[in-house]
C-alpha cells in the first residue's frame, strides 16, 4: 500500500479515562466534561474506572463483567451520557494475564472472563477490547509463540461468534506488548498477532512502552543510552525500528495507537526498585508519564517518530493519550479540567510536529533528516542532572 506522506487526513483525538483523574479522586463523569470541552472525540475507558461508577450507582465494583441487567444498564446509562457530550468510546481495557496459560481448567476460566465482556461492549458501543501482553513470569505461563498466537486466534473467534449471533458489528481484540513483559516490543506482538491470522485480532501500537524499550533509560543520567550512549545513535536504533514498522504491519491492522511521553529522571535521586517482584521500569511507568512534548515539564521522548511512523502505516484510527502521573492522583475539582487541556494542546502539537518530520522509513537521506530534526528539539534538554 503505498501512503502519502505527510497523511492527508488528520486522526480524531482521544484520551483515557485514567488520564483525567485517578477513579479514586475524581468521579467519572466530571472528568468526561472535561474532556467533552476540551476537544477530544474518543474516550478510552479503563476497568478501574468502570467499575467506580458502578459503585457511584450503588452497585458492587468488584465484578464490574459480570453481566446481570442492573450492571448493563449502567453501562447503557454511560455509553448515552459520552454521546450526549459528543464523543464516543473506543474500547474498554486491559485485559491482564490472558495468554500463554498451560494448565487446561485456568485458561477456560480465564478466557470465560475475557467472554463476559462482550455484552458490555455492544452496551458501550465499541467495538474493541485491549489485551496487554502477559507479565507472568511463573511457570504456569509460556510464551511460546504457537501456544499465545493460538489463543489470541481463538479468543478472536469467540468475539466473532459473539458478533454472529448478535448480528452486531465484529467484536476486535487488541494485543499491546507491555514495556515489563516478555514480550515487549512491537515486532514481538506484530509476531503473535501475524500467526494468530485472525481479522479481528489487531496490534496496539503504545508510543510509550515502544520507546521505554527501544529508546528509554530511566536510570540513565541521558534518560536514553540501553545501546548507544549518544543521542544520534539511539534514534538510529530506533528509527530502524520503527521503519519496519511502516514496511511490515498494514495500517488497518493497528486498532488503535496510545500515546505518552516521560520525564526525565534524576538519576540521584530516582533509582530502581528494590523489591526483585517489581520491574524495573513499573515505577517510571506509573508515576512520571507526561503528554506527549510537555518539555517544559521534563518530558524528553521522541514521540514524534513513533506518530510519524504509525501514521505513515496508513492507521487512520484516533491518536489517544495514556499517561499515568502522580499529578492525577490530587484531589481538587479542576485537575480533570487542567489535564484535559494539557493532554489536547500537547496532542495537537504532536500533530503538528509529526507532520514536519521526513518520511524517514523511505531512505537513508530522510533518516538522517529526520534524526538531526529531532536532536534539534531534544539536545537543549540533554543532561540536565549531568554528574
Amino acid at each position: 500500500m503505498t501512503v502519502s506522506w505527510p497523511p492527508y487526513k488528520a486522526n480524531p483525538l482521544g484520551i483515557a479515562t485514567l488520564s483525567l483523574g485517578n477513579w479514586r479522586e475524581h468521579r467519572l463523569e466530571p472528568r468526561l466534561k472535561a474532556a467533552a470541552e476540551s476537544g477530544y472525540q474518543w474516550i478510552d475507558l479503563f476497568d478501574e474506572c468502570w467499575a467506580a461508577y458502578l459503585e457511584e450507582h450503588g452497585l458492587p465494583g468488584d465484578q464490574p463483567w459480570e453481566p446481570t441487567s442492573e450492571n448493563l444498564q449502567i453501562a447503557q446509562k454511560l455509553a448515552r451520557l459520552v454521546k450526549s457530550l459528543g464523543m464516543r468510546i473506543a474500547c474498554t481495557q486491559p485485559l491482564r494475564k490472558i495468554e500463554g496459560i498451560k494448565d487446561p481448567t485456568e485458561r477456560q476460566a480465564t478466557f470465560d472472563l475475557v467472554a463476559k465482556r462482550f455484552p458490555f461492549m455492544r452496551a458501550f458501543d465499541t467495538d474493541l477490547v485491549f489485551m496487554c501482553a502477559n507479565i507472568r513470569a511463573d511457570k504456569g505461563v509460556t510464551s511460546d509463540l504457537k501456544t499465545v498466537a493460538r489463543d489470541l486466534a481463538e479468543l478472536g473467534d469467540m468475539a466473532a461468534a459473539y458478533a454472529k449471533a448478535d448480528g452486531g458489528r465484529m467484536l476486535k481484540i487488541g494485543y499491546e506488548g507491555l514495556s515489563w513483559a516478555t514480550r515487549n516490543t512491537w515486532s514481538a506482538s506484530w509476531e503473535v498477532v501475524q500467526f494468530a491470522n485472525r481479522p479481528n485480532v489487531g496490534l496496539i501500537v503504545d508510543a510509550f512502552n515502544i520507546l521505554a524499550v527501544e529508546f528509554a533509560d530511566p536510570y540513565n543520567v541521558a534518560g536514553h543510552g540501553r545501546i548507544y550512549p549518544t543521542l544520534e545513535e539511539s534514534l538510529e536504533v530506533l528509527t530502524g525500528s520503527l521503519a519496519s514498522l511502516v514496511s511490515t504491519v498494514p495500517g488497518d491492522r493497528i486498532f488503535f495507537f496510545q500515546c505518552g511521553d516521560a520525564e526525565l529522571m534524576n538519576p540521584t535521586t530516582f533509582l530502581p526498585p528494590t523489591d526483585p517482584d517489581t520491574p524495573a521500569l513499573l515505577p517510571w511507568s506509573r508515576s512520571h508519564r507526561l503528554y506527549p512534548m510537555e518539555q517544559s515539564r521534563g518530558a524528553y521522548m521522541p514521540v514524534e517518530l513513533v506518530a510519524a511512523a504509525v501514521l505513515g502505516t496508513g492507521y487512520r484510527g484516533p491518536i489517544s493519550l495514556e499517561v499515568f502521573n502522580a499529578s492525577l492522583n490530587q484531589p481538587g475539582q479542576m485537575i480533570p479540567e487542567e489535564h484535559a487541556s494539557r493532554g489536547i494542546n500537547a496532542l495537537r502539537l504532536l500533530c503538528e510536529t509529526t507532520k514536519s518530520i521526513p518520511a524517514f522509513w523511505q531512505s537513508r537521506g530522510e533518516r538522517k533528516s529526520a534524526i538531526a530534526q529531532v536532536i534539534r528539539r531534544l539536545e537543549p534538554h540533554e543532561h540536565k542532572y549531568k554528574l
